[in-house]
């Protein structure tokens, strides 16, 4: 059902990392002034492959950034949902950012590219758990594509930024501040980053379809955004999206008025936002989405769902459907999001903001016309618990996925019409996560993380009643 979410983190305009302005560890900044060996300066290097030989600075100050990241993830089910299983999945990222001062000398234009491998066996939760909230962070269809191509321009001392070409919305709506790097990226369920509600937009398996998808990682598709800061503290965007992206090999740059358009709108909050600031730093964002495209009507098309499924899988059943389904014009959702730091082991100008945080989002769309409702998700991430490990996080989420009332309704009148056959559907109500990991940044390019995942209700109810699943997950990240 969802094919989401990488990270907003992943490319190099965004990826920055904070460790990166401190690449020494706290057992380093004690080390008496001394010459360091070789491999304490091999660890506390900013990529796994240095510089480059001189390549990268140089290339930096000619205005030309690159990166490479990869993640690599063991996903296991060690209880419940499907069936029981391990397997290896992967992502390479790779990003190219041009500074248009430095190359052709006029202030405020970057051009990004950026490009993904997916690749190991897939898909994970769709054959071993069934869940919705997909947990592995990486778990999308094996490709090479292209992810992001676009440029951005600044006006009126960076008051006024304008972006366009092929975009992906979770690199600026719905997404948390605290997700504004690969170090604070603590989560790998998928619904921490890009939330599982906003994906109502994809057709659902065996539903009469409409024409519409989701311009999100790994897919993006051709857009423009503008965005207004106001003041530091407060800022509004908003964007248009082809309503239907590309997700074969992201180079298909078509627009096409069967498809439709989705819009999103942002109004944004900062609080402290001033690195100067002695207060903890937090953010509130407001916003909402609208496609143009038809949707299916979620009571009718489920009768047509089921007659599809039973035709499909050659079971000896009547049909149920009164006849072709029901559409309804254009698709909505809002959404309310905010993030703080809690409290703060030192102060602002700690390099790692050593610390508790917390984040809380919900949102909502329509159950006429979407699988789910109400999406509610929050957790608490601190940063440097353990002594001596300042960068290592340790994370606790959890999600509430609500199913759609007329869905439900559907599913109860249709078991309703089969009498003495009994009850042929389940009945859907949520799917739910609880996850709680542990990252260790072994070397500012260099991460080890462990995440352990108890998933309720895989898939909501929808189509099965799947046993509730245990979902463990070790995933390294480099840099280089």
């Amino acid at each position: 059902m969802k094919t989401t979410t990488l990270f907003k983190a992943l490319r190099v305009a965004g990826v920055g990392l904070a460790f990166c302005a401190a690449t020494v560890s706290s057992w380093a900044a004690e080390t008496p002034p001394v010459q360091k060996s070789a491999l304490v300066q091999f660890f506390e290097q900013d990529y796994l492959f240095g510089d480059w030989g001189g390549w990268r600075t140089d290339l930096h100050n000619r205005g030309v950034d690159f990166e490479f990241f990869y993640a690599g993830s063991l996903p296991s089910n060690v209880g419940g949902g499907i069936e029981r299983g391990t397997i290896y999945q992967g992502a390479l990222l790779m990003t190219l950012d041009l500074n248009s001062e430095k190359l052709a000398g006029y202030e405020g234009g970057t051009f990004h590219a950026g490009s993904l491998w997916l690749h190991g066996q897939k898909p994970f939760s769709d054959r071993f758990i069934g869940d919705l909230n997909k947990v592995n962070l990486v778990d999308y269809n094996n490709a090479f594509r292209l992810w992001e191509l676009y440029y951005q321009q600044k006006f009126l001392d960076d008051k006024v930024t304008f972006k366009a070409g092929q975009l992906d919305i979770g690199m600026d709506f719905i997404v948390p501040e605290y997700y504004n790097s690969i170090s604070s990226l603590a989560f790998l369920n998928q619904t921490f980053f890009f939330p599982t509600m906003a994906f109502n937009v994809y057709d659902q398996p065996y539903y009469p379809v409409g024409n519409h998808g989701l311009s999100s990682t790994p897919n993006a598709s051709p857009g423009a955004l503008l965005r207004v800061d106001f003041r530091p503290d407060l800022y509004a965007q908003a964007a248009v999206y082809d309503g239907n992206p590309d997700r074969s090999n992201g180079a298909n740059f078509k627009l096409s008025s069967d498809e439709g358009a989705l819009s999103y709108f942002e109004l944004g909050y900062r609080h402290n936002a001033s690195t100067n600031s002695a207060g903890a730093p937090g953010n509130l964002k407001l916003g909402a989405w609208y496609h143009t495209d038809d949707f299916v009507d979620e009571y009718e098309g489920t009768f047509n769902a089921f007659d599809n499924y039973v035709a499909a899988n050659g079971i000896p059943l009547p049909p149920v459907s009164p006849g072709p389904a029901k559409f309804r014009g254009g698709n909505w959702g809002v959404y309310f999001l905010a993030d703080h730091v809690l409290w703060l082991e030192k102060n602002r100008q700690d390099p790692a903001l050593q610390g508790l945080t917390g984040f809380f989002r919900v949102a909502y769309a329509p159950p006429d016309r979407n699988l789910a409702e109400l999406g509610i998700d929050g957790g608490l991430v601190y940063k440097g618990l353990i002594p001596s490990r300042d960068w290592d996080t340790l994370g606790l989420g959890l999600s509430y996925l609500k199913i759609s009332d007329d869905l439900r309704r559907a599913q109860r009148d249709i078991n309703a019409g089969f009498g003495s056959y009994g009850p042929v559907l389940p009945s859907a109500d949520y799917e739910g996560v609880i996850e709680m990991n542990y990252k260790m940044q072994v070397a500012a390019w260099w991460t080890l993380q462990t995440s352990v995942q108890r998933v309720f209700h895989p898939g909501g109810r929808v189509a099965a009643n799947i046993p509730d699943a245990w979902a463990v997950i070790v995933q390294t990240t480099l840099r280089f």
